[in-house]
């Protein structure tokens, strides 16, 4: 079962708050929605791999340490998770980036993939998928479902808020996929809507609400 790690560091928290009030406007969500990601990277990369090397300070020379050659890409979930993107390239600024969308039948209720592009080298790669919102879990378990058929070495899936549902469905459906967030919500309305959540994160990153 992949492990939920709240990532409950208090700068982290106190954006998180400014990011649910109402009155906080899309210029104002998209900068703190940058800030909370690229805070929440330094700690869904902590576990990457080290080696030592030997180098020469200005005194003597010395072994340090430097990240031991583990190839990263980053793929948002279109849209909203593009809002999430720039400040996690902040952090790992060599790493690539990858990109699906999908959409839900209106028919069959479904989801479908209608754009999914990820590095050639996937299966070398260890992948950050990025989704404000987790709530019901469908969409992201579909969207993890057509990036493990490129098969990627590892897969994280990292949201700023997530509902007790959408938790469940993914532990479920992956449950070799580590999930990390900033909050752990109380549950769903009945518009599938996360209480008390921060409304609808694309709409509040790029004004169209």
């Amino acid at each position: 079962m992949g492990e939920v790690h709240v990532i409950d560091h208090p700068l982290i928290q106190h954006k998180l708050t400014l990011l649910r009030m109402e009155e906080t406007g899309p210029k104002e969500f998209r900068e703190l929605t940058d800030e909370v990601s690229t805070l929440m990277a330094y700690e869904v990369t902590r576990e990457l791999p080290v080696q030592e090397i030997e180098i020469e300070t200005p005194l003597q020379k010395t072994t340090a340490k430097v990240m031991a050659g583990k190839k990263l890409a980053v793929v948002p979930i279109l849209r909203a998770g593009l809002g999430m993107l720039d400040g996690i390239l902040k952090l790992i600024p060599t790493a690539r980036v990858g990109h699906i969308g999908l959409y839900r039948d209106p028919e069959t209720l479904k989801p479908v993939e209608y754009y999914c592009k990820l590095p050639p080298d996937v299966n070398e790669r260890e992948l950050i998928v990025v989704d404000p919102m987790l709530a019901t879990g469908g969409s992201a378990a579909a969207a993890l479902d057509f990036i493990k058929k490129r098969n990627p070495l590892k897969i994280r899936f990292m949201c700023l808020v997530a509902a007790p549902e959408g938790v469940d469905e993914l532990q479920q459906t992956h449950p070799d996929v580590d999930i990390y967030t900033a909050a752990v919500d109380e549950r769903l309305n009945e518009k599938a809507y996360i209480l008390p959540g921060l409304g609808d994160a694309g709409d509040r990153l790029y004004g169209t609400k």
